[in-house]
């Protein structure tokens, strides 16, 4: 199996939104493979139709380390990923791309126990997105609820939103580390790229720039 699994077509030149899965797109539930037990976050489908009416390409970049750890094979992935495919469907929001790094260094199936330049913090599903899809990371966003997500979109070249919903809780702050932008919901994220993108920010925004994320 190729290192990514990916879904679109190509585009050229386009600006994109790096979307990780679990606790980002859909609640947090480990190893989860059942589609039964799939739920949106709040705002998600507001905030995707946001970035989808602003013409960016919607891009899913996720680690899927059960595959690695013998959990679920990568089957049970793709049948996941059909799943997100057509339940965002649905909803007039087409995925782009959806890329799943499988490895884990310490995994039980041989053939994805490694370390690799997917698996985030690292940029390599970025950067095979950028390639594959004519992407300009320079103008395109990554969003994710942990550190690992801000730090893969940063050395890809992207900018950065950390959903801060209390799933990131080392904190362990590098320079690739610090997003551009806090926020609570893909909702406010989204309005917070489009408010960066038009060089300004909404009067009485709630969103936070991180400026220095270790000062409240």
């Amino acid at each position: 199996m190729a290192a990514f699994l990916n879904h679109g077509m190509p585009a050229h030149l386009r600006r994109a939104v790096f979307l990780d899965k679990d606790g980002t797109l859909v609640h947090d539930v480990p190893y989860n493979i059942d589609p039964s037990r799939v739920s949106l976050t709040p705002n998600a489908i507001n905030g995707l139709r946001l970035l989808r009416d602003a013409g960016y390409l919607l891009v899913v970049v996720t680690n899927q380390a059960g595959i690695a750890k013998g959990f679920f094979s990568a089957r049970d992935w793709a049948h996941m990923q059909a799943h997100l495919a057509g339940l965002f469907a649905r909803q007039g929001i087409r995925i782009s791309g959806f890329y799943c790094c499988p490895h884990h260094p310490q995994g039980s199936v041989k053939q994805f126990a490694t370390h690799c330049a997917c698996r985030k913090p690292s940029p390599g599903m970025l950067l095979q997105a950028a390639s594959e899809h004519g992407i300009d990371l320079r103008n395109s966003w990554m969003i994710g609820d942990i550190l690992h997500d801000v730090e893969a979109g940063s050395r890809a070249g992207c900018r950065t939103v950390l959903i801060d919903n209390g799933n990131e809780t080392e904190w362990e702050m590098t320079s690739r580390r610090i997003p551009d932008v806090l926020a609570s919901d893909l909702l406010e994220a989204a309005q917070a790229i489009l408010a960066e993108d038009r060089n300004s920010v909404a009067p009485g925004s709630s969103i936070l720039r991180m400026d220095n994320p270790m000062t409240e």
